[in-house]
């Protein structure tokens, strides 16, 4: 069995010798916790506490909480002091802005990690003995002054401050950036590594002048590139590279839009691997903010839902049994269909406009069953698309030699698991079961 072409490795059953070796690999494991956790006690968070985090980690990315003594480390010495006025809400982009995602859809938002303290005093311990890095506790009033402050500020960082090392907090900082990339190749969907990886990108914007956060981060979207060339699919990496466009473009790092690069970006993606569903999911994520910033016309809007329509047209053509394509012609039938209340791709189309769309998808997959007659995915696209002409106000409108009675019938012999479902589509459609 293999997940995303990746095959798994056989498991044996362990050897007398393997056991040995184990058991030494655990007590040494066990030593280093018990270290690391005395020092912590002791607060004392000096280098040789770092390396000792370093060993740890390599051995095991998940234990979440040695990366919270890791970042103590560095706030405690290793990174420079950051300015009384430093604040997180320069570096993260508001949550209300719709950088390159419509939030409803999006849950790759910023990490919540506060500010970092300038002193051991103003740590306290978070929920289930993890540390809280907080150095400004919610709905402190100073809060709307610093983000008062960050608003008229145009850099990321103040590099004049007394004891403030550019130079030192940049290499301290690439460095980090840099342990951490071996454990993502090996370790690529464990979210604390992630996490840490967030938090460092947030210390350069706090720390660092503009210019100088502002490279750290291209470089990051460059790794983010490279994550995806090795697993196409790894939802991970998409949500954090969806993370990193949205910080570039944002004012803290004098950013702008990015809409257009990204969008080429998934027809890149889709051209390589057609079942690339993360790809699908961000291309619609993008293409409202995208006409909108190209100051598409009604015309422009019409031209351009006609051609979506017709690259994923064309991959169902090739691919009729991946249901990641399925999924984004539904998408684009929903913008066909529109909303009172929701912007859509072409909101100006007549509502014989729309039937005309439908009515001519629901003839171009017919033409899919002349060559894959047993695939439940065409049945069922069928079905739900008559559906949808028949709100429209135009049931009486399927002209085919085939009907949805026939549609029906197949599918419940293709899946008769779901008889309940397709009991109630025939319901909807008012046909009686056979």
């Amino acid at each position: 069995m293999a997940s995303h072409g990746i095959p798994r490795t056989a498991r044996t059953a362990p050897t007398e010798e393997r056991r040995l070796q184990d058991r030494d690999r655990i007590t040494k494991y066990r030593e280093l916790e018990d270290s690391i956790r005395a020092k912590a006690s002791a607060n004392s968070y000096d280098s040789s506490l770092f390396q000792l985090t370093s060993k740890l980690l390599r051995l095991n990315p998940e234990y979440y909480t040695i990366w919270n003594v890791r970042r103590r480390c560095l706030t405690s010495g290793l990174l420079s002091a950051p300015s009384d006025g430093s604040s997180l809400s320069k570096a993260l982009p508001s949550s209300s802005r719709n950088d390159t995602t419509n939030p409803s859809f999006d849950s790759s938002s910023p990490s919540s990690s506060a500010a970092t303290p300038q002193n051991q005093d103003s740590r306290t311990t978070g929920k289930s003995g993890t540390i809280a890095d907080g150095g400004v506790k919610e709905g402190d009033s100073g809060r709307g002054q610093q983000e008062e402050e960050a608003k008229s500020s145009t850099t990321a960082g103040d590099d004049s401050r007394p004891g403030h090392d550019v130079e030192a907090d940049v290499n301290v900082l690439q460095s980090e950036l840099a342990f951490i990339i071996p454990l993502l190749l090996e370790f690529p969907k464990c979210y604390w590594i992630w996490k840490y990886r967030r938090w460092l990108l947030e210390q350069a914007i706090v720390r660092l002048p503009a210019a100088a956060a502002r490279k750290i981060w291209e470089a990051e979207l460059a790794l983010a590139s490279k994550m995806l060339t090795k697993d196409r699919r790894n939802f991970h990496a998409w949500g954090y590279r969806r993370y990193v466009v949205a910080t570039l473009e944002s004012p803290s790092l004098a950013g702008t839009s990015m809409v257009e690069d990204e969008f080429a970006y998934t027809t890149k993606m889709i051209g390589v691997d057609l079942s690339n569903f993360s790809a699908w999911h961000n291309r619609s994520q993008l293409i409202l903010r995208l006409l909108e910033e190209r100051h598409a016309d009604d015309a422009a809007r019409k031209a351009f839902l006609e051609a979506e329509l017709g690259i994923v047209g064309e991959a169902l053509n090739v691919g009729p049994e991946d249901q990641s394509l399925w999924y984004y012609h539904q998408y684009m039938i929903s913008q066909v269909i529109g909303h009172p209340t929701i912007p859509t791709i072409a909101p100006a189309l007549t509502t014989a406009e729309r039937a005309a769309y439908v009515r001519r998808e629901i003839d171009n997959i017919k033409d899919l069953l002349e060559d894959y007659e047993d695939i439940k995915l065409i049945y069922e696209a069928l079905l739900e698309y008559s559906l949808v002409l028949k709100r429209l106000g135009e049931q009486g409108q399927v002209e085919s030699d085939e009907n949805p009675g026939l549609w029906l019938a197949k599918v419940r012999k293709l899946d008769p698991i779901r008889a309940g479902r397709w009991d109630d589509i025939g319901k909807q459609l008012g046909l009686d079961h056979p």
